[in-house]
């Protein structure tokens, strides 16, 4: 997993240096599709329940599972960029939101608190921790700060799948839920609108939105859990 964990860090990294106006969301796919390439590896996402590209693409108001294709990124967009990699069948699977050359103050905002959220809920992971640790640290950062905690699409147990038990919620209670064992692995993925947390899906049957229309954020690490704390493996090693 480890190797997995580091394709998709690489994937990431390659979204980010090549993102910018002008730009398709099938132009980032393509830019993922050249980075997989360049290991043993193969795509998580692409066939997976009939998904039809290798990373999800999704904009501004766009939460999640956003297909990629002819949209034409803008200055000030908000791109979601969700990958996953497989390497000799073990999976790995990370999220980035990226601005789109200049941005607003309120997107900016909305970056870098989702991603502090998820900073906060890696620092509850270790063994003996419960779920309701994670969804908690996710919950209070980010209702501390006036945003909106998408509840419908979690984080997810990952190994041999892509999605495995245990559902692992941004939102719960502290001391609850099942307890963390070392060994095991997860992908924490919070999702943040400016907006109401509620969400609904688009005609395609894969793109969620805001039900309100305003900007949303997710960031995502796959990490195993140690005695001590996680291990975040899709975090890019030079």
């Amino acid at each position: 997993m480890r190797q997995a964990g580091q394709v998709v860090a690489r994937m990431i990294a390659a979204i980010t240096r090549a993102v910018e106006p002008g730009m398709t969301t099938q132009d980032l796919n393509d830019v993922a599709v050249q980075e997989l390439s360049k290991h043993d590896a193969k795509p998580a996402f692409l066939g997976y329940l009939g998904f039809p590209a290798t990373i999800c693409t999704s904009v501004n108001e766009e939460i999640v599972h956003g297909i990629p294709g002819s949209r034409v990124l803008k200055e000030g967009d908000l791109v979601k960029c969700d990958v996953g990699a497989i390497v000799d069948g073990l999976h790995g699977d990370a999220a980035v939101t990226l601005p789109v050359g200049k941005v607003s103050d309120e997107a900016l905002k909305l970056i870098e608190a989702t991603r502090e959220s998820l900073n906060e809920a890696i620092a509850q992971v270790r063994a003996g921790a419960r779920l309701g640790d994670i969804g908690e640290a996710v919950q209070k950062y980010a209702e501390g700060r006036g945003y909106g905690v998408v509840r419908e699409y979690v984080g997810h147990g990952i190994g041999r799948r892509l999605h495995e038990e245990p559902q692992v919620p941004n939102y719960g209670v502290a001391g609850r839920g099942q307890m963390l064992r070392a060994g095991m692995a997860i992908a924490i993925e919070p999702m943040l609108n400016v907006g109401t947390w509620r969400t609904r899906t688009l005609e395609d049957g894969w793109t969620v939105v805001t039900a309100d229309g305003r900007l949303s954020a997710h960031f995502e690490h796959t990490m195993a859990v140690g005695e001590d704390g996680a291990e975040v493996m899709t975090r890019l090693r030079e």
